[in-house]
């Protein structure tokens, strides 16, 4: 027989164990441990985790050089922004595909460029100046 001490839940036992095979030996009577029953709620809950998927975003489309209006021979703001840069004057002439001025929009430089070859009749807008979609930047004339 051998004695053991265990502590459960702060409260110290002591416990004999008869090893397998030896003389049966009368044990002492010792007091068994207080049941404490646990509320439900002092129990932390699992909670299950759903994931979510987002919606799938297209990709930003690149923005598309500016385009006249019809048979007018205007280039417009085809985003808001800040004219950062004016690389044309009046009476230039210019080649289709041509870097007409440079407009910021969310911390990005996109290029205006000619729609067609032409000669610059004005520059609607100053270095610095905010511009929304549609504004008049340049015109032309075929």
């Amino acid at each position: 027989m051998r004695k053991f001490r265990v502590k459960i839940d702060g409260e110290v036992f002591e416990v004999e164990v008869e090893e397998v095979g030896a003389q049966a030996v009368q044990t002492a009577a010792v007091p068994s441990p207080k049941k404490t029953s646990t509320a439900p709620s002092d129990i932390p809950q699992k909670k299950t985790v759903q994931p979510i998927t987002a919606p799938a975003t297209k990709k930003p489309e690149p923005t598309a050089p500016a385009k006249p209006a019809a048979g007018n021979g205007v280039v417009t703001a085809p985003i808001p922004g800040i004219v950062t840069e004016i690389k044309v004057a009046p009476g230039e002439s210019v080649k289709r595909g041509q870097l007409l001025l440079l407009l910021e929009a969310m911390k990005m430089q996109n290029e205006i460029l000619a729609p067609y070859d032409a000669t610059v009749v004005e520059v609607a807008v100053s270095q610095g100046a905010s511009v929304q979609t549609g504004d008049v930047l340049v015109k032309l004339d075929r």
